[in-house]
């Protein structure tokens, strides 16, 4: 499949591309800046278009065949950027993919996303938004899964994680590194089993593509 990569210049967004090129896929990788084209050429994109998700980006569909959404206003940001990047461009994304009719979608959300109210109020505007885009792309008609991370890490990728449909008991001590969920976002692509699942993943002793086979 030819995948578009929206948030391609990201901490998992880079990794997210790598992982295509080392896969059967190709990665279509959208980014907000020419100077940062390049970098994704290097890291193994086939094509790099431009979009801004805070504007018409619906452009960048022509020609892909799925969408990773891995966009994300960032922690320096404030509510606005957090309300038109991770809500609204949420949205919309999967918008344009109705209107294109690109199927499969896979979107990468938040744990604690599931209950906002507990997350405390420095995180709770980032909780509802990802909260808010995953509900409205459960209504679409697109073949969703939406994966929810906890913490991140920027450690080797281990290969091995664990999965909650439910959520965990306690992420307490508990990471995931970002490589590991680029490679668990692009593993979900082709496995019809997570088609519609929405399911929290931690850093875990089961190999990735076993632990989506127990979906």
């Amino acid at each position: 499949m030819n995948v578009l990569v929206i948030g391609a210049n990201g901490q998992v967004g880079q990794k997210v591309v790598k992982a295509l090129a080392d896969s059967q896929h190709e990665a279509t990788a959208m980014v907000r800046k020419e100077e940062q084209m390049e970098n994704l050429k290097k890291l193994g994109a086939s094509r790099v278009v431009l979009g801004n998700l805070e504007e018409d980006f619906s452009d960048a569909y022509e020609g892909v065949d799925a969408v990773i959404f891995a966009a994300g206003s960032g922690g320096s940001t404030g509510a606005d950027k957090t309300l038109t990047i991770d809500l609204w461009g949420a949205v919309k994304a999967a918008k344009y993919a109705e209107e294109k009719g690109v199927k499969r979608f896979v979107q990468l959300s938040s744990m604690g996303s599931d209950n906002p109210d507990a997350g405390g109020e420095k995180m709770k505007p980032y909780l509802v938004a990802k909260r808010t885009a995953d509900d409205l792309l459960q209504t679409t008609d697109l073949d969703y899964t939406i994966v929810r991370p906890g913490a991140l890490a920027n450690e080797d990728a281990v290969g091995k994680v664990e999965i909650a449909e439910d959520g965990f008991p306690s992420m307490e001590g508990r990471s995931i590194t970002r490589a590991d969920v680029a490679a668990l976002l692009v593993d979900v692509l082709d496995k019809s089993n997570t088609y519609y699942r929405t399911f929290e993943v931690l850093q875990g002793d089961t190999v990735i593509e076993d632990a989506l086979k127990s979906l």
